[in-house]
């Protein structure tokens, strides 16, 4: 069996795989021993740059801030970002191949292993252990065949299984013993323990409990962790609506549509755990509270998501915020809805063809198959203003903007300034293809001093992000049996807390 290997499987969806092993990489981290994360196949609209221009899932790049790296495509080989109910923009290594069916890609998947096993052994080459993140749960009978996400890598490496399950849910015990019972004996076998997450109550009623699993499985309880409120980790597709944090008196109300294909919805984090935000998602038919700012997120579709948009009633919405003066931010693929026009000619996000955008910047976009994947530095020039920004762009569009109409950001590359984004005459409404602008605490602060809220707090969202990091590694260090992890991974006699 692999030692230098560990891989987390959950029972379900947000069982809590990519905090378990978030918490585990700094644990590791902080032990001196070269951890790196990786997850064989994600599938996700959360994702981030790394710094050689490559696209990986969002959780991954939070658990290499959590080992002290930085991203690399090695950490998430296979990337699935839904474009449709039953299809998906596949990426291998960074780099978008192909849009593919459901069914196309099952018979794809003889590929993406290679993919998979090229990145295992090279990220087992550099490092003392590898901690793996399954996805969904191992006991989809129908996604057995050709497996690369769960059980299917860890048979083919040959390497120890945890399985979590979240006791928030309900149903914990069934969950576990459920999933065990679906799986084959080589299967069960490989699962060396459990842990349960999201814990709140009295332990002492649940023991009982506890005892009856491992009897019944003949597998050992390696952890209760606790519900952690207010524990921020960047999610990996879900959208986390309530964060549990103190409001200050004076807020600024913000609304962010949700998209049928929202992408890169952590770039509201920032603002959602702001004090002095109050951060609205609006889905499909929930009313519409009056806002200061409504900001556009991505779309993996943009224009599906822009004919959403119509019918759902947010371009009258849009017409009265901006009557009254409200203001108006759109990202990505929000900036190009935005525009006066929207091509697709080679159907790269749905049946090809030619959108009317929603007018309010005068810009033109056409979708190429070339995806701009990049890291950039510049500055951001509002209100009067010219502050440092850094960001990320992901996107296919290549936006002509007119003659004339200045640029929200200038952008830094080799000996001179590039010019991204667009503002309106009047500076009402404004947009830019940079992801990740909230996380630049002097950025975050004049948006909201734009859309009207005087003394805005600097909110430093890396060190929030640190810290959560941390608290969650210490809660791990309390509540789980580290030794038997350790073991697991064949570091037992490894060096001691630095």
């Amino acid at each position: 069996m692999t030692q230098k290997t560990l891989m987390v499987q959950g029972t379900t969806s947000d069982a809590g795989k990519s905090t378990l092993v978030a918490g585990l990489c700094r644990v590791l981290q902080r032990r001196g021993i070269a951890v790196a994360p990786f997850k064989p196949q994600n599938m996700a609209l959360n994702s981030a740059v790394t710094a050689a221009g490559g696209e990986i899932g969002r959780a991954q790049a939070v658990q290499a801030q959590a080992c002290g790296l930085n991203p690399h495509v090695d950490m998430n080989p296979v990337l699935l970002k839904p474009c449709s109910d039953t299809g998906a923009q596949v990426i291998i290594h960074g780099r978008a191949v192909s849009n593919m069916e459901a069914g196309r890609y099952h018979d794809y998947k003889t590929v993406a292993w290679q993919a998979v096993a090229e990145s295992h052994q090279r990220l087992c080459h550099q490092y003392e252990a590898v901690l793996v993140e399954g996805a969904g749960s191992p006991a989809e009978i129908n996604l057995r065949d050709r497996d690369i996400a769960n059980m299917g890598f860890a048979e083919r490496v040959d390497c120890p299984v945890i399985l979590i399950a979240d006791i928030d849910k309900g149903g914990v015990f069934a969950h576990l013993v459920g999933t065990l019972a679906l799986l084959s004996e080589s299967e069960q076998a490989r699962i060396k323990g459990f842990v349960i997450n999201r814990f709140r109550g009295d332990i002492a009623l649940l023991q009982s409990g506890l005892d009856w699993l491992e009897d019944y499985t003949g597998k050992p309880v390696l952890g209760v962790l606790p519900y952690l409120h207010g524990l921020h980790l960047e999610a990996e597709d879900a959208i986390n609506e309530e964060p549990d944090i103190e409001r200050a008196d004076r807020v600024l109300d913000v609304v962010v549509p949700v998209l049928p294909h929202i992408s890169n919805h952590t770039d509201f984090d920032p603002l959602r755990l702001h004090p002095q935000v109050r951060l609205h998602f609006v889905g499909p038919d929930q009313p519409r509270p009056p806002a200061d700012l409504v900001i556009l997120p991505g779309s993996k579709a943009v224009r599906p998501d822009l004919h959403w948009l119509r019918a759902q009633g947010w371009e009258d919405y849009l017409q009265r915020h901006l009557r009254y003066g409200g203001k108006l931010l759109g990202i990505c693929g929000g900036y190009q809805m935005l525009g006066e026009r929207i091509a697709d000619p080679l159907g790269l996000e749905g049946e090809a063809g030619e959108s009317a955008g929603l007018g309010y910047l005068p810009t033109r976009t056409r979708l190429e198959a070339e995806k701009a994947l990049r890291n950039v530095t510049g500055e951001l020039m509002l209100a009067g203003e010219r502050v440092p920004i850094s960001g990320y762009e992901i996107h296919s569009g290549v936006t002509e903007v007119a003659d004339g109409c200045p640029a929200l950001v200038q952008l830094e590359q080799v000996q001179k300034t590039v010019p991204d984004g667009a503002c309106s005459e009047d500076e009402q409404v404004v947009g830019t293809y940079l992801h990740g602008l909230f996380e630049t605490p002097e950025v975050t602060r004049l948006v909201l001093r734009w859309a009207g809220l005087d003394g805005a707090q600097a909110l430093h969202y890396h060190q929030l992000r640190e810290d959560g990091i941390n608290r969650l590694a210490d809660t791990l260090e309390q509540h789980l049996d580290l030794d038997a992890v350790m073991a697991l991974l064949d570091l037992s006699g490894e060096r001691a807390d630095v």
